[in-house]
């Protein structure tokens, strides 16, 4: 566990949590829209949303409840202010991916070379590791499902990203194989999707230390 170090000011932590909050939004945005493997818990919303056919920022918004739910029961308590906190990222995020998704799809990045849609796809994934690292320290307020990881990686396994990431996609990786079993179709899962599985735990570890390195992390209550 990082030791604290002096306080960052108000309006520091602000603009790293803004810089985030789009960078998230950008990044699970255009793993959606290439459709070559999104992060797990985007994927599994795709796949319901499909299913349901329902629209992915209200099946995010849906999903993110129930996260929420699950990690007030690990924690054995309500914390309103948390629970608060998870609902105030939640709403914008949610509709920032749909929102850069269907910007992403008004390019000509579609018509690209397929060697180039999965590089973009892999960057799109650290894109997503790196904004969960920073928003995880600030610590201001977090989507529920990376909550639910931190909560996991704090509370479990000693602060270590690489083995609390892979250990909290159970859930959306169950979602996925559950729709993929009652419709006998996959939707944003590739390559990206493996990608996230073995790596994302890693890029937001290594971006913790290296992305805003002087931020440590705010705040553990797990």
């Amino acid at each position: 566990m990082q030791k604290p170090t002096a306080p960052q000011s108000s309006l520091s932590l602000l603009g790293m949590f803004a810089f985030s909050l789009m960078l998230n939004g950008f990044g699970n945005g255009l793993t959606v829209a290439l459709n070559l493997g999104s992060a797990l818990w985007t994927a599994s919303a795709v796949n319901l949303s499909h299913m349901f056919a329902a629209r992915l920022s209200w099946v995010l918004l849906i999903e993110g409840v129930a996260v929420v739910v699950v990690n007030a029961l690990i924690l054995g308590q309500v914390d309103w202010r948390r629970i608060l906190g998870n609902f105030l990222y939640m709403v914008p995020f949610s509709f920032l991916v749909s929102g850069w998704a269907n910007l992403i799809r008004l390019t000509p990045i579609m018509t690209w070379p397929l060697a180039v849609r999965v590089g973009l796809d892999l960057i799109g994934v650290v894109c997503i590791g790196s904004a969960v690292s920073v928003y995880q320290r600030v610590n201001i307020m977090l989507h529920p499902n990376d909550d639910f990881m931190q909560i996991i990686r704090f509370r479990f396994l000693h602060g270590n990203a690489a083995a609390a990431q892979p250990a909290s996609f159970i859930p959306p990786i169950t979602i996925s194989l559950i729709c993929w079993a009652l419709t006998k179709q996959l939707f944003a899962v590739n390559i990206g999707t493996l990608f996230s599985l073995v790596a994302q735990g890693a890029v937001v570890g290594m971006a913790d230390r290296f992305v805003f390195p002087k931020l440590k992390h705010r705040h553990l209550h797990v």
